[in-house]
Protein backbone atom coordinates (compact mmCIF):
# COMPACT_ATOMS: atom_id res chain seq x y z
CA UNK A 1 0.00 0.00 0.00
CA UNK A 2 0.75 3.69 -0.23
CA UNK A 3 1.78 5.55 2.83
CA UNK A 4 3.89 8.74 3.39
CA UNK A 5 6.59 7.97 5.21
CA UNK A 6 9.28 10.09 7.29
CA UNK A 7 12.85 8.63 5.65
CA UNK A 8 15.03 11.18 7.88
CA UNK A 9 14.29 13.62 10.15
CA UNK A 10 14.97 17.33 9.47
CA UNK A 11 13.30 19.47 6.39
CA UNK A 12 10.77 18.24 4.00
CA UNK A 13 13.25 16.19 1.74
CA UNK A 14 12.92 13.79 4.76
CA UNK A 15 8.92 12.73 3.90
CA UNK A 16 7.71 11.24 0.92
CA UNK A 17 5.12 8.26 -0.74
CA UNK A 18 6.69 5.08 -0.78
CA UNK A 19 4.72 1.17 -1.20
CA UNK A 20 5.27 -0.51 2.25
CA UNK A 21 3.88 -3.71 3.94
CA UNK A 22 -0.09 -3.38 5.01
CA UNK A 23 -1.22 -3.59 8.40
CA UNK A 24 -2.38 -6.82 9.33
CA UNK A 25 -6.12 -8.14 9.79
CA UNK A 26 -7.75 -6.43 12.62
CA UNK A 27 -7.98 -7.74 15.87
CA UNK A 28 -11.60 -8.82 17.76
CA UNK A 29 -12.07 -5.13 18.39
CA UNK A 30 -10.37 -3.15 15.56
CA UNK A 31 -11.59 -2.04 12.06
CA UNK A 32 -9.43 -1.67 9.27
CA UNK A 33 -10.08 1.44 6.91
CA UNK A 34 -9.39 2.24 3.54
CA UNK A 35 -8.50 5.93 4.00
CA UNK A 36 -9.38 8.15 1.09
CA UNK A 37 -8.73 11.18 3.08
CA UNK A 38 -6.35 12.64 5.96
CA UNK A 39 -6.10 15.76 7.61
CA UNK A 40 -2.22 17.07 7.91
CA UNK A 41 -1.60 18.88 11.26
CA UNK A 42 1.49 20.48 13.24
CA UNK A 43 2.42 17.07 14.74
CA UNK A 44 3.29 15.76 11.67
CA UNK A 45 5.27 18.71 11.15
CA UNK A 46 6.94 17.89 14.84
CA UNK A 47 7.26 14.38 13.75
CA UNK A 48 9.10 14.95 10.53
CA UNK A 49 11.43 17.35 12.73
CA UNK A 50 12.07 14.71 15.10
CA UNK A 51 10.92 16.17 17.88
CA UNK A 52 7.45 14.36 18.51
CA UNK A 53 7.87 10.63 18.50
CA UNK A 54 4.27 8.88 18.32
CA UNK A 55 3.22 6.88 21.21
CA UNK A 56 4.16 3.51 22.10
CA UNK A 57 2.67 0.96 19.39
CA UNK A 58 2.20 3.30 16.38
CA UNK A 59 4.60 3.61 13.39
CA UNK A 60 7.19 6.17 13.73
CA UNK A 61 7.81 6.71 10.38
CA UNK A 62 4.04 6.97 9.20
CA UNK A 63 2.63 9.86 10.19
CA UNK A 64 -0.82 11.36 10.56
CA UNK A 65 -3.96 11.20 13.33
CA UNK A 66 -6.57 12.04 12.03
CA UNK A 67 -8.80 9.98 8.86
CA UNK A 68 -11.96 9.37 6.90
CA UNK A 69 -12.57 6.12 4.88
CA UNK A 70 -14.34 3.20 3.89
CA UNK A 71 -14.78 0.25 6.60
CA UNK A 72 -12.41 -2.23 4.42
CA UNK A 73 -12.37 -5.26 7.58
CA UNK A 74 -13.44 -6.02 10.46
CA UNK A 75 -12.23 -8.08 13.97
CA UNK A 76 -14.96 -10.57 14.91
CA UNK A 77 -15.76 -8.66 18.27
CA UNK A 78 -16.67 -5.77 16.44
CA UNK A 79 -20.86 -5.21 16.14
CA UNK A 80 -21.31 -1.42 15.37
CA UNK A 81 -19.54 -1.57 11.94
CA UNK A 82 -19.57 -3.35 8.90
CA UNK A 83 -17.38 -2.65 5.47
CA UNK A 84 -19.05 -0.01 3.38
CA UNK A 85 -19.32 2.18 6.36
CA UNK A 86 -18.49 5.52 5.44
CA UNK A 87 -15.92 6.12 8.88
CA UNK A 88 -13.79 8.98 10.53
CA UNK A 89 -11.33 8.75 13.21
CA UNK A 90 -8.52 9.73 15.40
CA UNK A 91 -5.64 7.77 15.72
CA UNK A 92 -2.15 7.94 17.76
CA UNK A 93 -0.52 7.82 14.00
CA UNK A 94 -0.16 5.87 10.90
CA UNK A 95 -3.01 7.51 9.69
CA UNK A 96 -1.49 8.74 6.19
CA UNK A 97 -1.80 5.36 4.48
CA UNK A 98 -4.32 3.65 2.18
CA UNK A 99 -5.29 1.39 4.96
CA UNK A 100 -5.22 1.99 9.06
CA UNK A 101 -5.95 -0.44 11.83
CA UNK A 102 -8.00 1.39 14.65
CA UNK A 103 -9.86 0.34 17.51
CA UNK A 104 -13.53 0.18 16.52
CA UNK A 105 -14.48 2.44 19.19
CA UNK A 106 -12.18 5.70 18.38
CA UNK A 107 -14.63 6.00 15.01
CA UNK A 108 -17.77 7.71 14.14
CA UNK A 109 -19.85 7.48 11.42
CA UNK A 110 -19.44 10.13 8.57
CA UNK A 111 -22.45 12.69 7.60
CA UNK A 112 -24.02 12.02 4.51
CA UNK A 113 -23.43 15.86 3.72
CA UNK A 114 -19.50 15.74 3.75
CA UNK A 115 -17.11 14.53 1.36
CA UNK A 116 -14.21 12.53 2.26
CA UNK A 117 -12.13 15.71 2.29
CA UNK A 118 -14.74 17.14 4.23
CA UNK A 119 -14.87 14.36 6.71
CA UNK A 120 -11.04 14.27 6.84
CA UNK A 121 -10.32 17.86 7.99
CA UNK A 122 -12.67 17.78 10.99
CA UNK A 123 -11.92 14.87 13.94
CA UNK A 124 -8.82 16.01 15.57
CA UNK A 125 -9.92 20.05 15.19
CA UNK A 126 -13.58 19.59 16.08
CA UNK A 127 -12.72 17.17 19.11
CA UNK A 128 -9.72 19.29 20.32
CA UNK A 129 -11.70 22.27 20.32
CA UNK A 130 -14.98 21.18 21.81
CA UNK A 131 -12.65 19.13 24.33
CA UNK A 132 -10.86 22.69 25.27
CA UNK A 133 -14.22 24.68 25.16
CA UNK A 134 -16.67 22.43 27.42
CA UNK A 135 -15.06 19.54 28.80
CA UNK A 136 -12.27 21.62 30.03
CA UNK A 137 -12.79 24.69 30.57
CA UNK A 138 -16.65 24.46 30.88
CA UNK A 139 -17.77 27.03 28.68
CA UNK A 140 -21.06 28.74 29.32
CA UNK A 141 -23.50 30.47 27.28
CA UNK A 142 -23.05 34.19 27.40
CA UNK A 143 -19.32 33.97 28.54
CA UNK A 144 -16.47 35.92 26.57
CA UNK A 145 -13.87 33.61 24.23
CA UNK A 146 -10.68 34.81 23.17
CA UNK A 147 -9.22 32.30 20.30
CA UNK A 148 -5.05 32.53 20.17
CA UNK A 149 -4.34 31.25 16.39
CA UNK A 150 -7.58 31.98 15.52
CA UNK A 151 -7.46 31.11 11.89
CA UNK A 152 -5.50 27.65 12.25
CA UNK A 153 -7.76 24.42 11.92
CA UNK A 154 -8.21 24.24 15.99
CA UNK A 155 -9.36 27.96 15.74
CA UNK A 156 -11.68 27.92 13.17
CA UNK A 157 -13.51 25.18 14.74
CA UNK A 158 -13.63 26.51 18.15
CA UNK A 159 -14.68 29.98 16.93
CA UNK A 160 -17.93 27.68 15.41
CA UNK A 161 -18.57 25.48 18.36
CA UNK A 162 -18.59 28.69 20.97
CA UNK A 163 -20.65 30.86 18.26
CA UNK A 164 -22.93 27.79 18.42
CA UNK A 165 -22.96 27.90 22.66
CA UNK A 166 -24.07 31.48 22.54
CA UNK A 167 -20.42 33.25 23.30
CA UNK A 168 -19.26 36.02 22.34
CA UNK A 169 -15.71 35.85 20.73
CA UNK A 170 -12.56 37.59 20.23
CA UNK A 171 -9.90 35.91 18.44
CA UNK A 172 -5.71 36.78 17.37
CA UNK A 173 -3.40 36.20 14.89
CA UNK A 174 -0.08 37.29 13.47
CA UNK A 175 -1.42 38.95 10.76
CA UNK A 176 -4.33 41.15 9.61
CA UNK A 177 -4.63 40.33 6.19
CA UNK A 178 -5.49 36.67 7.95
CA UNK A 179 -8.53 37.89 10.40
CA UNK A 180 -9.97 39.88 7.38
CA UNK A 181 -10.21 36.68 5.49
CA UNK A 182 -11.10 34.67 8.34
CA UNK A 183 -14.37 37.31 9.52
CA UNK A 184 -15.14 36.93 5.28
CA UNK A 185 -15.94 33.40 6.26
CA UNK A 186 -18.71 34.27 8.59
CA UNK A 187 -17.67 31.61 11.34
CA UNK A 188 -19.11 33.71 14.27
CA UNK A 189 -16.15 35.73 15.35
CA UNK A 190 -17.21 38.90 16.92
CA UNK A 191 -13.68 40.90 17.23
CA UNK A 192 -10.12 40.35 16.49
CA UNK A 193 -6.54 41.86 16.66
CA UNK A 194 -3.41 41.20 14.96
CA UNK A 195 -0.67 41.06 17.38
CA UNK A 196 2.60 40.32 14.89
CA UNK A 197 5.28 39.51 17.23
CA UNK A 198 4.07 41.46 20.00
CA UNK A 199 1.37 39.05 22.63
CA UNK A 200 0.82 42.56 24.76
CA UNK A 201 -1.29 43.73 21.68
CA UNK A 202 -4.33 42.01 22.96
CA UNK A 203 -4.28 42.90 26.49
CA UNK A 204 -5.24 46.29 25.82
CA UNK A 205 -8.01 45.83 22.89
CA UNK A 206 -9.43 43.27 25.31
CA UNK A 207 -9.60 45.73 28.45
CA UNK A 208 -11.61 48.07 25.52
CA UNK A 209 -13.83 45.36 24.49
CA UNK A 210 -14.68 43.85 27.61
CA UNK A 211 -14.96 47.63 30.03
CA UNK A 212 -11.67 45.91 31.79
CA UNK A 213 -13.88 42.61 32.69
CA UNK A 214 -11.73 40.92 30.91
CA UNK A 215 -12.57 37.07 29.45
CA UNK A 216 -13.74 34.12 31.15
CA UNK A 217 -12.11 31.71 28.56
CA UNK A 218 -9.19 31.62 26.70
CA UNK A 219 -7.77 28.62 24.48
CA UNK A 220 -4.63 29.33 24.04
CA UNK A 221 -2.72 27.38 20.67
CA UNK A 222 0.32 29.44 20.93
CA UNK A 223 1.91 29.12 24.34
CA UNK A 224 5.07 30.62 25.06
CA UNK A 225 5.19 34.59 26.09
CA UNK A 226 1.89 34.61 25.45
CA UNK A 227 1.17 33.61 29.13
CA UNK A 228 1.81 36.58 30.94
CA UNK A 229 -0.61 38.56 29.10
CA UNK A 230 -2.92 35.82 28.77
CA UNK A 231 -3.42 35.97 32.53
CA UNK A 232 -3.70 39.99 32.30
CA UNK A 233 -6.98 39.51 29.90
CA UNK A 234 -8.24 37.02 32.06
CA UNK A 235 -11.61 37.56 34.06
CA UNK A 236 -11.68 37.22 38.03
CA UNK A 237 -12.28 33.38 37.99
CA UNK A 238 -11.43 32.79 34.31
CA UNK A 239 -10.21 29.54 32.90
CA UNK A 240 -7.39 29.51 30.06
CA UNK A 241 -6.60 25.99 28.42
CA UNK A 242 -3.48 25.41 26.55
CA UNK A 243 -3.72 23.49 23.59
CA UNK A 244 -0.34 24.09 21.40
CA UNK A 245 2.62 25.68 22.43
CA UNK A 246 3.90 27.42 18.28
CA UNK A 247 5.48 30.24 20.48
CA UNK A 248 7.81 27.73 22.64
CA UNK A 249 6.93 25.78 25.41
CA UNK A 250 8.21 27.87 28.47
CA UNK A 251 6.98 31.03 30.37
CA UNK A 252 6.91 33.42 33.06
CA UNK A 253 4.27 33.29 35.53
CA UNK A 254 2.94 35.80 37.52
CA UNK A 255 1.70 33.77 40.58
CA UNK A 256 0.05 37.07 42.41
CA UNK A 257 -1.80 37.48 39.80
CA UNK A 258 -3.06 34.42 38.89
CA UNK A 259 -4.11 34.56 42.68
CA UNK A 260 -5.75 37.30 42.94
CA UNK A 261 -8.03 36.69 39.67
CA UNK A 262 -8.70 32.92 40.94
CA UNK A 263 -7.59 31.98 37.75
CA UNK A 264 -7.27 28.50 36.49
CA UNK A 265 -5.03 27.16 33.80
CA UNK A 266 -5.49 23.67 32.40
CA UNK A 267 -3.66 21.66 29.81
CA UNK A 268 -4.23 18.94 27.47
CA UNK A 269 -3.41 17.00 24.61
CA UNK A 270 -5.04 14.44 22.45
CA UNK A 271 -2.54 12.31 20.50
CA UNK A 272 -1.19 10.88 24.12
CA UNK A 273 -4.54 10.27 25.25
CA UNK A 274 -5.21 6.00 26.25
CA UNK A 275 -7.29 4.73 24.01
CA UNK A 276 -10.62 4.70 26.40
CA UNK A 277 -9.88 8.82 26.79
CA UNK A 278 -10.28 9.07 22.83
CA UNK A 279 -13.32 6.92 22.49
CA UNK A 280 -14.85 9.05 24.92
CA UNK A 281 -13.86 12.49 23.38
CA UNK A 282 -15.32 10.51 20.24
CA UNK A 283 -18.22 9.70 21.56
CA UNK A 284 -18.79 13.42 22.61
CA UNK A 285 -17.80 14.76 18.85
CA UNK A 286 -20.87 12.28 17.59
CA UNK A 287 -23.46 13.32 20.33
CA UNK A 288 -22.79 17.28 20.37
CA UNK A 289 -20.71 17.88 17.00
CA UNK A 290 -21.97 15.73 14.38
CA UNK A 291 -25.67 16.94 15.01
CA UNK A 292 -24.74 20.44 14.07
CA UNK A 293 -23.02 19.45 10.70
CA UNK A 294 -26.02 17.62 9.33
CA UNK A 295 -28.03 20.79 10.58
CA UNK A 296 -25.90 23.19 8.45
CA UNK A 297 -24.14 24.74 12.22
CA UNK A 298 -20.91 24.10 11.70
CA UNK A 299 -18.72 22.92 8.58
CA UNK A 300 -14.53 22.32 7.95
CA UNK A 301 -12.78 25.22 6.93
CA UNK A 302 -10.09 24.04 4.19
CA UNK A 303 -7.29 25.42 2.90
CA UNK A 304 -5.93 23.17 0.64
CA UNK A 305 -5.97 19.75 -0.70
CA UNK A 306 -3.26 17.78 -2.01
CA UNK A 307 -2.54 14.60 -3.21
CA UNK A 308 0.03 12.76 -0.96
CA UNK A 309 2.60 12.47 -3.96
CA UNK A 310 2.78 16.75 -3.02
CA UNK A 311 3.23 15.81 0.83
CA UNK A 312 6.09 18.07 0.82
CA UNK A 313 4.48 20.77 -0.58
CA UNK A 314 1.47 20.43 2.25
CA UNK A 315 4.43 20.77 4.61
CA UNK A 316 6.11 23.55 3.30
CA UNK A 317 2.36 25.41 3.01
CA UNK A 318 1.43 24.19 6.75
CA UNK A 319 5.04 25.02 7.98
CA UNK A 320 5.07 28.83 6.66
CA UNK A 321 1.98 29.53 8.76
CA UNK A 322 -0.07 30.39 5.18
CA UNK A 323 -2.97 28.25 5.89
CA UNK A 324 -6.16 29.03 7.03
CA UNK A 325 -8.32 26.41 8.06
CA UNK A 326 -7.25 22.46 7.16
CA UNK A 327 -5.12 21.13 5.19
CA UNK A 328 -5.93 17.94 3.82
CA UNK A 329 -4.47 14.88 1.66
CA UNK A 330 -6.10 12.47 -0.55
CA UNK A 331 -5.64 9.08 -1.58
CA UNK A 332 -7.85 9.40 -5.03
Amino acid sequence: MRAVVITKHGGVEGIGVQEVEPPPPPASTEVRVHVHAAGLNRADISQRQGHYPPPPGYPANVPGLEFAGAVEAIGQGVRDWKPGDRVFGITGGGAQAELVVVPAITLARVPAELTWTEAAAMPEIFITAHDALFTRARLRTGERVLIHAAASGVGTAAIQLAHAAGATIFGTSRTADKLKQLHDLKLGLDRSVAVGNDPAQFVSSIEDWTESKGVDVIIDLVGGNYFPANLQALAVCGRMVSVGTTAGVRSEIDLGLLMRKRASVIGTVLRARSIEEKATAMELFAHDVLPLVNRGVLRPVIDRTYPIEEVRDAHKRLEANASIGKIVLTFE
